[in-house]
């Protein structure tokens, strides 16, 4: 009597473990629709529609929440907005998916660059050169972004240049 509960609860436990595998399907098999709506999502971010792009790309992953090419672009249109910390969030969900996204790694560490973590971008670009074994665009790309640096802020244009000003009114 007593072994009858414990089989009961792991027959039952086996029988929703092989059904929710079963449901999945792999991730190369991403929803045709999901895939249609990113390219619509990039038509309109080309023609300079981010609201959108972003409308579209949200679609697209609830459509299929395995879509990065979705998370990539999406993470993109952030950039675009100036949003940083949302891209590189959208872009850490990509590698979630794939770690060895060479793309996703590329524009986080864009992104990071952008809000001032060069040692976290430069760590991206040394992951991307392992992967890549040769020299590839997007390590290119991502060295040039590091090399020139984050953008220079209003704040930060003032900070710099208020010192010298002041400098040049007491001469």
């Amino acid at each position: 009597m007593r072994f009858t509960t414990v089989t009961i609860a792991l027959s039952l436990a086996a029988v929703s473990i092989s059904t929710s595998l079963h449901g999945q399907r792999p991730d190369d098999q991403i929803d045709a629709r999901s895939v249609a709506l990113v390219e619509r999502a990039k038509a309109a971010r080309a023609a300079g529609n981010l609201t959108g792009a972003n409308d579209l790309l949200e679609t697209a992953l609830v459509v299929d929440p395995r879509n990065r090419e979705a998370f990539v672009v999406l993470a993109e249109v952030a950039r675009a907005q100036n949003l940083p910390g949302k891209a590189i969030r959208l872009y850490r969900e990509t590698l979630s998916l794939e770690p060895n996204d060479v793309a996703a790694l590329r524009g986080q560490g864009e992104a990071l660059v952008q809000k001032g973590a060069v040692v976290k971008a430069k760590e991206n670009l040394a992951k991307i050169r392992t992967l890549c074994k040769a020299e590839c665009g997007d390590a290119t790309r991502l060295a040039a972004v590091i090399a020139k640096g984050p953008p220079v802020t209003a704040t930060a244009a003032a900070t710099t240049t208020a010192p010298a000003a002041a400098a040049a009114g007491k001469n």
